[in-house]
């Protein structure tokens, strides 16, 4: 054999000794740069939801796809990006990382710890982007959420599940009925997670000492998209509050998720979809903003006992103006949750706090969501109130009334004055059905309207020391039995005498 025919026989057995690998890598390239949007042509093989990474680390997320080019927005300092600029696709769906180890944190829009407590131990991750539980997965809504504040528990009950929405001009409370509601859960195994979206950073950080100061951080999760923080970390922040419920709802858990507000979450994805060249319509809102929280709010509801029985509620908050319900991104909300909470500037400014407008508030769920000891006073409370405004817009025209008129007008005020409450200071079942009880059943027709704050008061006072076993045992079975009625009559009677003989 010469030579050249060894050469040739060792270069092919190189060759069919070496293994040839294909490499797929789906490139694009941007052609056009925005405020936090991108334009990429190039890819042939990108899915919408998915996570491209560009060459100086920055990452982006897909949100458009059209036949010539992908649109893209910015997770990241899009102003070192320019075009020309490769970028990868990752094949990767937006995750987050979950679990138990994000109770007590503070996280960005993107799940990123900013709390300075170090990284967020977990291997779990769940996608930003799901598909609600079908109906079939799903159970009636039946277990009540105790909010600790009496107006809601008692008039507007809230159901673990349930999408409740509270919504109110700027100003009137509406933050503070959803803190309440967290301060509340101390002892009834929820989970509670605030996404804050748009708001100022002095608010968050007032709204995560006072959870601090009352212990509630323990089984809380913030995740913050404050106003300095990019658009595209304001709309995505919302879903990522929802994935990290949707765990552990997975795991038979009762969840609560606020959204502080779903305003400014549309005003946000209106700026990008403008960005993006989308008709606009309505207010300039793109078409699809009804489709942008109905996907978000029908992921929160009961599942049924095959699934883990695991519950996430929802409490929405929408900013109106002027107390204007029937613009566009208020009534697209009303028709997708169960109810709403309507606070009224009007009511606030006369002290009537929180102030919730009994008259325009409803909750679809309705007395099924309630204890039967809730149920019982919560009926009455709602027929005297119901009375109180219905007399008292023709009691103004009428110089003389009837006995009666007078009794239930008097009566409607009292309610009205009982129904107050501090900011920060929610009462458990027993003390809310009793308090309540004692003015559905006229303890309170023969109190000064002036003193019905301060009966209220002193009677919790009075009740530590004297009702303690009547507290306890209506905590307990949740109901209120003839011989406990029996007991709460003779010590409101003895109680009055006491404190209240004068009057």
């Amino acid at each position: 054999m010469s030579t050249i025919d060894k050469i040739y026989k060792e270069i092919e057995e190189e060759i069919v000794s070496k293994t040839s690998k294909i490499i797929e890598s789906n490139v694009g390239y941007i052609t056009e740069l925005k405020d936090e949007v991108v334009f990429l042509e190039g890819f042939d093989n990108v899915r919408y939801g998915e996570i491209i990474t560009f060459e100086n680390g920055v990452n982006g997320l897909v949100v458009d796809l059209s036949q010539t080019n992908v649109g893209c927005i910015i997770f990241g300092d899009y102003t070192t990006l320019k075009e020309g600029d490769m970028a990868r696709g990752s094949g990767k769906i937006f995750s987050i990382p979950v679990g138990e180890a994000l109770l007590g944190r503070v996280v960005s829009g993107l799940a990123s710890p900013i709390d300075n407590q170090g990284p967020i131990n977990t291997d779990k991750y769940y996608p930003v982007e799901r598909i609600a539980p079908g109906v079939v997965f799903r159970q009636s809504v039946s277990v009540a959420l105790q909010t600790g504040i009496k107006g809601i528990d008692a008039v507007i009950p809230i159901g673990r599940g349930q999408r409740e929405l509270i919504i109110g001009d700027r100003g009137t409370g509406k933050s503070t009925i959803a803190i309440d509601t967290i301060i509340n859960q101390h002892d009834q195994n929820v989970i509670c997670i605030y996404c804050i979206i748009g708001q100022k950073r002095a608010t968050t950080a007032s709204l995560i000492e006072t959870l601090r100061k009352h212990k509630a951080m323990d089984y809380s999760i913030i995740v913050a998209a404050t106003a300095s923080d990019p658009a595209a970390i304001q709309f995505v922040a919302p879903y990522v509050a929802t994935a990290i419920g949707e765990y552990f709802m997975d795991k038979g858990k009762d969840v609560l998720v606020i959204y502080d507000d779903l305003t400014k979450h549309a005003w946000a994805y209106r700026q990008v979809s403008l960005i993006l060249r989308r008709p606009s319509g309505r207010e300039a809102y793109p078409g699809d903003i009804f489709y942008l929280h109905s996907r978000l709010l029908e992921r929160s509801c009961r599942l049924d006992d095959k699934n883990g029985g695991g519950s996430m509620t929802a409490l929405p908050i929408v900013e109106t103006q002027e107390g204007d319900v029937s613009s566009y991104i208020p009534t697209n909300i009303i028709s997708i949750t169960d109810g709403q909470i309507f606070l009224e500037t009007d009511l606030f400014n006369k002290g009537i706090r929180p102030a919730i407008n009994v008259g325009t508030s409803v909750s679809r769920v309705g007395s099924s969501a309630q204890t039967k000891a809730m149920k019982k006073v919560g009926g009455k409370l709602r027929f005297d109130l119901a009375q109180y405004r219905e007399l008292a817009a023709f009691a103004q025209f009428e110089s003389e009334l009837d006995e009666r008129t007078k009794n239930f007008l008097d009566r409607g005020a009292r309610m009205t004055e009982l129904l107050k409450q501090k900011k920060n200071h929610t009462l458990d079942l027993a003390h809310e059905v009793v308090i309540i009880w004692c003015g559905v059943n006229g303890y309170l027709d023969n109190i000064p309207i002036n003193q019905v704050v301060d009966f209220e008061n002193k009677f919790i006072d009075y009740l530590e020391g004297n009702g303690a076993k009547i507290i306890k045992l209506i905590n307990q079975t949740k109901e209120i039995s003839d011989e406990v009625e029996k007991e709460l009559h003779t010590m409101v009677k003895k109680f009055i005498t006491l404190n209240y003989q004068e009057s």
